[in-house]
């Protein structure tokens, strides 16, 4: 082979590298039910968290991202052509991507559609709503993982109290924006930030009474329409009642004027039938 070809090829072989998808960190959720819903004991629950105590709804096994997509794994999907430009730093201070320093910050300013662009490349999808807090409550029963109550040493959130370089702002623990994924204590499955950071898009359109007419009955994919899809686990600029587990947060899957600072996600992965291994990435 000629040596300008060489040199070519050298040249090109970073960028094939680079959009090619990252291999994501999972963690396994195991097969089984759980208490979905109102925790017991909860004055904070709305009436579409379910009865006090919650439903038992059952879930297959799954494997789920340990960490919730930063933004240089989006930027990787930008790159490879398989992801849409979420609005950005230019267009708002909140938005992560392009903000210097914030690579390791979850990607924000996400909607619904780009959530689900970037599933897809990595061979995945978003999770269902009872996925998601089956994963979030780790095998717990108390509103937070962690027990009755959450502060800023367990989640990035405004917890009203905590200041920092933002001066009196509290949001973000004082900072007034997210932090780098994994800032804080993982759950009981090695899972971070399924509480405060950036809330996270789940596959579901949400229905008032979904957890007793549906994922109850296992139907855990539904509706199969609606006008706006669930959003789980909280953010970096919201109070503590809305990282509880059982929290449902609702928004409309096109953005629009809005920017949905607070919001970003994580992927869920199906697993492979027995003898039937997932192709790798």
């Amino acid at each position: 082979m000629r040596p300008t070809r060489l040199l070519l090829l050298a040249a090109l072989l970073p960028l094939a590298l680079s959009a090619a998808p990252p291999k994501p960190d999972r963690v396994r959720v195991p097969a089984g039910p759980f208490q979905m819903g109102c925790s017991k004991g909860d004055a904070h629950c709305d009436k579409d968290e379910g009865p006090p105590g919650g439903v038992t709804v059952h879930v297959p096994a799954f494997d789920i991202d340990r960490h919730e997509v930063t933004v240089a794994h989006y930027a990787a999907c930008i790159a490879a052509g398989r992801c849409s430009r979420p609005k950005d730093h230019q267009r708002n201070k909140y938005c992560n991507l392009g903000a210097p320093g914030r690579e390791r910050h979850p990607i924000n300013c996400v909607d619904w559609h780009q959530a689900q662009q970037y599933c897809g490349w990595v061979g995945g999808r978003l999770p269902y709503e009872a996925e998601w807090e089956k994963a979030a409550r780790a095998g717990t029963t108390t509103p937070y993982p962690w027990g009755d109550r959450v502060t800023c040493k367990e989640a990035i959130l405004d917890d009203g109290v905590t200041t920092g370089s933002a001066g009196d702002e509290h949001d973000g623990c004082g900072e007034d924006h997210t932090w780098p994924v994994g800032s804080r204590p993982p759950n009981p499955l090695g899972l971070y930030d399924m509480h405060g950071n950036a809330g996270e898009w789940t596959a579901n359109w949400y229905a008032r009474d979904a957890l007793t007419t549906r994922y109850a009955r296992r139907e855990l994919k539904g509706p199969e329409s609606g006008r706006q899809k669930v959003v789980r686990g909280g953010s970096w600029d919201e109070d503590p009642p809305n990282l509880r587990s059982s929290f449902r947060n609702v928004k409309p899957p096109e953005s629009g004027q809005a920017v949905y600072g607070s919001i970003g996600f994580r992927c869920a992965y199906d697993l492979a039938p027995p003898g039937n291994p997932q192709p790798a990435h």
